[in-house]
Protein backbone atom coordinates (compact mmCIF):
# COMPACT_ATOMS: atom_id res chain seq x y z
CA UNK A 1 0.00 0.00 0.00
CA UNK A 2 1.47 3.39 -0.70
CA UNK A 3 0.60 6.28 1.53
CA UNK A 4 -0.44 9.26 0.25
CA UNK A 5 0.13 12.62 2.52
CA UNK A 6 1.75 15.82 2.39
CA UNK A 7 4.24 17.38 4.73
CA UNK A 8 3.06 20.15 6.77
CA UNK A 9 5.73 21.80 8.94
CA UNK A 10 5.50 22.52 12.79
CA UNK A 11 6.01 25.68 12.81
CA UNK A 12 5.53 26.52 16.35
CA UNK A 13 6.62 23.08 18.11
CA UNK A 14 9.80 23.55 16.00
CA UNK A 15 10.29 27.06 17.29
CA UNK A 16 9.25 25.55 21.12
CA UNK A 17 11.43 22.88 20.77
CA UNK A 18 14.07 23.65 18.50
CA UNK A 19 14.06 21.12 16.42
CA UNK A 20 12.98 20.31 12.36
CA UNK A 21 9.44 18.57 12.42
CA UNK A 22 6.66 18.21 10.59
CA UNK A 23 3.34 16.49 10.41
CA UNK A 24 1.80 14.19 7.44
CA UNK A 25 -2.03 15.58 6.61
CA UNK A 26 -3.35 12.46 4.57
CA UNK A 27 -5.53 13.02 1.74
CA UNK A 28 -6.54 11.06 -1.45
CA UNK A 29 -5.52 13.08 -4.03
CA UNK A 30 -1.95 13.80 -1.68
CA UNK A 31 1.10 12.29 -3.88
CA UNK A 32 2.39 8.82 -2.76
CA UNK A 33 4.82 9.30 0.05
CA UNK A 34 8.19 8.64 -0.65
CA UNK A 35 11.07 8.20 1.58
CA UNK A 36 13.47 10.95 -0.02
CA UNK A 37 10.40 13.37 0.93
CA UNK A 38 11.29 12.46 4.78
CA UNK A 39 15.01 12.91 4.60
CA UNK A 40 16.14 16.41 6.16
CA UNK A 41 13.61 16.39 8.61
CA UNK A 42 14.41 15.71 12.73
CA UNK A 43 10.87 14.54 13.38
CA UNK A 44 7.56 13.48 10.84
CA UNK A 45 4.44 12.95 12.63
CA UNK A 46 1.81 11.57 11.87
CA UNK A 47 -1.64 10.40 13.62
CA UNK A 48 -3.96 7.67 11.77
CA UNK A 49 -7.10 6.03 13.21
CA UNK A 50 -6.34 2.94 14.86
CA UNK A 51 -8.55 0.93 12.95
CA UNK A 52 -5.92 1.75 9.79
CA UNK A 53 -4.34 -1.40 10.39
CA UNK A 54 -2.94 -1.26 6.63
CA UNK A 55 -2.14 2.42 7.19
CA UNK A 56 0.03 1.48 10.23
CA UNK A 57 1.59 -1.46 8.28
CA UNK A 58 2.66 1.19 5.14
CA UNK A 59 4.10 3.77 7.45
CA UNK A 60 5.66 1.32 9.67
CA UNK A 61 7.33 0.08 6.07
CA UNK A 62 8.48 4.07 5.84
CA UNK A 63 10.47 3.37 9.45
CA UNK A 64 8.17 5.31 11.19
CA UNK A 65 7.36 4.07 15.10
CA UNK A 66 4.50 3.82 17.21
CA UNK A 67 4.98 6.77 20.02
CA UNK A 68 1.55 6.12 22.09
CA UNK A 69 -2.10 5.67 21.48
CA UNK A 70 -4.74 8.02 22.47
CA UNK A 71 -8.99 7.75 22.75
CA UNK A 72 -11.41 10.35 22.24
CA UNK A 73 -14.27 10.50 24.64
CA UNK A 74 -17.69 12.63 24.67
CA UNK A 75 -20.04 13.05 27.46
CA UNK A 76 -23.36 15.23 27.15
CA UNK A 77 -23.21 18.26 29.65
CA UNK A 78 -25.78 17.73 31.84
CA UNK A 79 -27.17 19.85 35.47
CA UNK A 80 -24.60 19.84 38.26
CA UNK A 81 -24.28 21.83 41.33
CA UNK A 82 -21.32 24.72 41.28
CA UNK A 83 -18.37 22.66 42.98
CA UNK A 84 -17.16 25.84 43.72
CA UNK A 85 -13.84 25.98 41.89
CA UNK A 86 -11.84 28.62 41.88
CA UNK A 87 -10.71 30.66 38.30
CA UNK A 88 -6.69 30.41 38.70
CA UNK A 89 -4.71 33.78 38.63
CA UNK A 90 -1.14 34.58 37.49
CA UNK A 91 -0.08 34.71 41.08
CA UNK A 92 -1.11 30.51 40.47
CA UNK A 93 1.42 30.31 37.72
CA UNK A 94 4.63 29.14 38.51
CA UNK A 95 2.55 26.29 40.87
CA UNK A 96 0.73 25.24 37.78
CA UNK A 97 3.75 25.26 35.47
CA UNK A 98 5.33 22.83 38.22
CA UNK A 99 2.07 20.95 38.96
CA UNK A 100 1.63 20.17 34.97
CA UNK A 101 5.49 19.50 34.17
CA UNK A 102 5.87 16.69 36.59
CA UNK A 103 2.17 15.78 35.65
CA UNK A 104 2.96 15.20 31.90
CA UNK A 105 6.21 14.28 31.77
CA UNK A 106 5.02 11.14 29.83
CA UNK A 107 3.75 12.56 26.79
CA UNK A 108 4.78 11.87 23.49
CA UNK A 109 6.80 14.61 23.57
CA UNK A 110 8.96 12.36 26.28
CA UNK A 111 12.44 11.40 25.65
CA UNK A 112 14.24 9.58 23.08
CA UNK A 113 12.21 11.83 20.70
CA UNK A 114 12.83 15.15 22.39
CA UNK A 115 14.85 16.28 24.83
CA UNK A 116 14.63 14.60 28.56
CA UNK A 117 12.63 17.90 29.80
CA UNK A 118 10.30 18.95 26.25
CA UNK A 119 7.30 17.42 27.45
CA UNK A 120 7.59 18.63 31.16
CA UNK A 121 8.21 22.37 29.23
CA UNK A 122 5.79 22.06 27.09
CA UNK A 123 2.60 21.40 29.65
CA UNK A 124 3.95 23.93 31.93
CA UNK A 125 3.55 26.47 28.94
CA UNK A 126 0.22 25.01 28.33
CA UNK A 127 -1.04 25.55 31.79
CA UNK A 128 0.32 29.32 31.55
CA UNK A 129 -1.40 30.05 28.77
CA UNK A 130 -4.37 28.68 29.81
CA UNK A 131 -4.62 31.18 32.89
CA UNK A 132 -3.70 34.05 30.78
CA UNK A 133 -6.59 32.29 28.19
CA UNK A 134 -4.41 31.48 25.55
CA UNK A 135 -5.21 28.69 23.12
CA UNK A 136 -7.29 27.36 26.49
CA UNK A 137 -9.97 30.03 27.43
CA UNK A 138 -9.63 29.23 31.37
CA UNK A 139 -7.97 26.86 34.33
CA UNK A 140 -10.01 26.18 36.90
CA UNK A 141 -8.65 24.74 40.32
CA UNK A 142 -9.28 23.58 43.77
CA UNK A 143 -7.08 24.60 46.91
CA UNK A 144 -6.16 22.86 49.87
CA UNK A 145 -7.26 24.23 53.05
CA UNK A 146 -4.20 25.49 53.46
CA UNK A 147 -4.68 27.29 50.22
CA UNK A 148 -2.13 25.68 48.10
CA UNK A 149 -3.35 24.21 44.77
CA UNK A 150 -4.25 20.19 44.60
CA UNK A 151 -5.70 20.20 41.34
CA UNK A 152 -6.44 22.07 37.87
CA UNK A 153 -8.34 21.50 34.92
CA UNK A 154 -7.94 24.06 31.96
CA UNK A 155 -11.03 24.36 29.33
CA UNK A 156 -11.40 25.90 26.01
CA UNK A 157 -14.83 26.65 24.18
CA UNK A 158 -14.39 25.00 20.68
CA UNK A 159 -18.02 26.71 19.05
CA UNK A 160 -21.58 27.18 20.33
CA UNK A 161 -22.20 23.90 21.50
CA UNK A 162 -18.64 21.99 22.23
CA UNK A 163 -16.31 22.65 24.91
CA UNK A 164 -12.93 20.27 25.61
CA UNK A 165 -11.15 19.81 28.35
CA UNK A 166 -7.38 20.32 28.06
CA UNK A 167 -5.15 19.42 30.82
CA UNK A 168 -6.16 18.01 34.15
CA UNK A 169 -4.50 16.68 37.10
CA UNK A 170 -4.47 16.43 40.48
CA UNK A 171 -4.52 13.06 42.69
CA UNK A 172 -8.06 12.02 44.41
CA UNK A 173 -9.64 14.40 42.52
CA UNK A 174 -10.72 13.35 39.60
CA UNK A 175 -14.41 13.73 40.25
CA UNK A 176 -14.31 17.12 40.92
CA UNK A 177 -12.43 18.37 38.13
CA UNK A 178 -15.19 16.83 35.84
CA UNK A 179 -18.04 18.04 37.66
CA UNK A 180 -16.20 21.25 37.27
CA UNK A 181 -15.54 20.89 34.13
CA UNK A 182 -18.94 20.15 33.63
CA UNK A 183 -20.43 23.40 35.17
CA UNK A 184 -17.95 25.77 33.23
CA UNK A 185 -19.50 24.32 30.03
CA UNK A 186 -23.10 23.97 31.58
CA UNK A 187 -22.83 27.98 32.72
CA UNK A 188 -21.70 28.62 29.04
CA UNK A 189 -24.81 26.74 27.26
CA UNK A 190 -22.84 24.40 25.80
CA UNK A 191 -24.29 20.92 25.17
CA UNK A 192 -21.08 18.53 24.73
CA UNK A 193 -17.45 18.27 26.06
CA UNK A 194 -14.65 16.57 24.63
CA UNK A 195 -11.90 14.93 26.36
CA UNK A 196 -8.04 13.33 25.06
CA UNK A 197 -6.17 10.67 27.09
CA UNK A 198 -3.64 7.92 26.38
CA UNK A 199 -4.52 4.25 25.77
CA UNK A 200 -2.82 3.46 28.23
CA UNK A 201 -4.25 6.10 30.84
CA UNK A 202 -6.71 3.73 32.55
CA UNK A 203 -7.36 5.55 35.37
CA UNK A 204 -8.25 8.58 33.75
CA UNK A 205 -10.24 6.63 30.94
CA UNK A 206 -12.32 4.92 33.89
CA UNK A 207 -12.73 8.70 35.48
CA UNK A 208 -14.17 9.91 32.12
CA UNK A 209 -16.37 6.89 31.72
CA UNK A 210 -17.44 7.23 35.11
CA UNK A 211 -18.26 10.60 35.04
CA UNK A 212 -20.90 9.67 31.65
CA UNK A 213 -18.22 9.70 29.04
CA UNK A 214 -18.18 7.17 25.68
CA UNK A 215 -15.75 6.71 23.15
CA UNK A 216 -15.92 8.26 20.29
CA UNK A 217 -12.24 7.49 18.35
CA UNK A 218 -9.40 6.10 19.16
CA UNK A 219 -5.94 7.03 16.97
CA UNK A 220 -2.22 5.86 17.00
CA UNK A 221 0.96 8.61 17.06
CA UNK A 222 4.15 7.70 15.15
CA UNK A 223 7.24 9.30 14.52
CA UNK A 224 9.58 9.21 12.46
Amino acid sequence: MHVHASIEPLTWENEFFGVKSAILRFTEDAPALKPKKLVGWWRVQAKIPAQRTDLLDALQQLDFRLVEGEVDLVLPVVDVIDPRADIARDADIPVLREQAAQAFAQSRFRAPWYAPDASGRFYARWIENAVKGVFDHQCLVFRSAEGGIRAFVSMRQLNDTDARIGLLAGRGAGAELMQAAIYWAQQRGLTTLRVATQMGNTAALKRYIQSGASIESTAYWLYR
